[in-house]
């Protein structure tokens, strides 16, 4: 430990838009308590800091993947990359969060010390490489859920014969020349129908080659709501009200697809076909052999896929990949694309934890081991707090709520004089995997994630209107909880 080092009683690891939200609740509901985000990255933001590619933008309404307590101002709901960083920037600069973020610093190591009732934690500088000590009570973990130094990409047949570039997104070359070139974009995914359009604008043909196809659903750019509250009332009421209808409406989009899929398959398509050319083959290229919402759903501002694909300057193959040659990628059906550019739109490599493997006593904790309570903690690790969220609504609203009931949880915890909490399982419970989703990303990684009951508080809970209760006005007294 460095001499004289403060013990801290949150340490936040991870400055994006989960980390910057927990700070900002800390701050405002547990105001005696001390707190500090460590961020390896050399600036806030997390994934809209990293991810570079053209066209970044979310794939939920900024009104409600932002936060509850600062409104979204500007016209787009679904917004670009560079809009999302500022306003994360905006709201750690204006309540002052930004002097309690270390950056290029990075959490190498977490061992709670059972006798002394803290973590102490390893820090390494990615300057300088240097190590130091820390305390902190308990730790916040918001360092995402993906692995940031490397995307996921399949073992393509003879890929090294192309004599072109490949890329993925997640490692996007600023100086990357596209102009008038053959560009294919493997993947049917939110990154590949977000690149597609914006590459096609000045790109000499875009080619979207999907194995599968995936749901995708043209919304509009501007927030309707939104856009006819701010006419008449303040910035604050409409966005309160936007944040209200579109919470809403995401809940009964999902519940109707999960009610009704072959109804919502039929609405999909037809939306779909009204957007491409007559005759155009939508049942081969944008009939997805899944259910609505058994794995996300693509939103297309202003229908942008389908104008670039109507207009000529992109098209989309659905088929399988036998080899990729020297001039492009030849299919199974015996085709063949050429290609300037391959862009392996494949997906993420799952990090639980941001790669961190927290230990008690110096014994490594077995994630896949432990089971979620409220989804927000790890049966049997102490004072360790974790950021999950929604995959069938925006992931942030369920973030924000995990933060709301965080704070209860201190404050109970101050009051009552405790410094350790401990989720404590019962004994043979039934478990199931941590997300039910049919992403590949997720699939390919439950095995290294921690389970989740199969009834409450251990399970996890996708309804917004009921989690309401739960983290804001349910009890924080819980008996799954061992207070010492």
């Amino acid at each position: 430990m460095q001499k004289n080092a403060p013990l801290l009683d949150v340490l936040i690891i991870g400055a994006g838009i989960s980390g910057i939200g927990c700070a900002y609740h800390i701050q405002n509901k547990c105001p005696g308590l001390s707190y500090s985000i460590i961020e390896a990255r050399g600036d806030l933001g997390g994934t809209w800091d990293l991810f570079k590619y053209p066209g970044i933008r979310s794939d939920s309404d900024l009104f409600t993947f932002g936060y509850d307590f600062k409104p979204w101002k500007e016209k787009k709901a679904i917004a670009d990359g560079d809009s999302i960083k500022a306003y994360v920037d905006e709201t750690a600069t204006e309540n002052g969060i930004k002097e309690h973020i270390r950056f290029l610093t990075r959490v190498v190591d977490l061992d709670w010390q059972s006798d002394k009732k803290y973590w102490r934690v390893t820090l390494k500088s990615e300057e300088s490489g240097q190590h130091e000590h820390i305390a902190a009570r308990w730790i916040f973990n918001a360092s995402g859920y993906y692995r940031y130094d490397k995307g996921y990409t399949p073992n393509f047949k003879e890929q090294s014969r192309f004599k072109g570039q490949i890329v993925h997104p997640q490692h996007w070359p600023e100086d990357l020349e596209y102009e008038n070139k053959r560009v294919v974009v493997i993947g049917s995914g939110a990154t590949a129908v977000t690149l597609v359009p914006a590459l096609a604008k000045t790109a000499g043909h875009v080619t979207m080659l999907q194995r599968t196809p995936s749901y995708i659903l043209p919304v509009p750019v501007d927030d309707p709501i939104a856009k006819y509250l701010r006419g008449w009332f303040s910035e604050d009421i409409a966005f309160k009200a936007a944040r209200r209808f579109n919470i809403a409406k995401q809940r009964w989009v999902y519940a109707f697809c999960q009610r009704f899929p072959h109804r919502a398959r039929k609405i999909i398509r037809s939306l779909n076909a009204k957007m491409l050319p007559e005759g155009y083959p939508v049942d081969v290229h944008f009939n997805p052999p899944y259910n609505p919402w058994e794995q996300r759903l693509c939103a297309v501002p202003g229908g942008d896929l389908f104008d670039s694909i109507s207009n000529g300057k992109a098209s989309v193959e659905t088929d399988t990949i036998d080899t990729f040659t020297k001039s492009g990628i030849k299919l199974n059906s015996g085709q063949h694309i050429d290609a300037d550019i391959i862009v392996t739109a494949t997906g993420l490599n799952l990090l639980p934890l941001g790669g961190l493997v927290p230990k008690i006593d110096g014994k490594a904790v077995s994630l896949p081991e432990c089971v979620t309570y409220k989804g927000m903690l790890l049966s049997n690790v102490p004072n360790f707090a974790i950021a999950v969220g929604y995959t069938s609504s925006s992931w942030t609203l369920k973030i924000g709520l995990l933060c709301e009931h965080f704070t209860r949880l201190l404050n109970y915890m101050g009051h009552q004089d405790y410094v350790q909490c401990t989720p404590v399982v019962e004994p043979n419970m039934a478990t199931q995997p941590l997300l039910n989703f049919g992403a590949g990303y997720i699939q390919r990684s439950l095995d290294t994630l921690p389970r989740q009951g199969t009834r409450y508080p251990w399970s996890m809970s996708f309804n917004y209107a009921e989690d309401v209760k739960i983290f804001r006005k349910g009890r924080v007294d819980d008996p799954a909880l061992k207070f010492e």
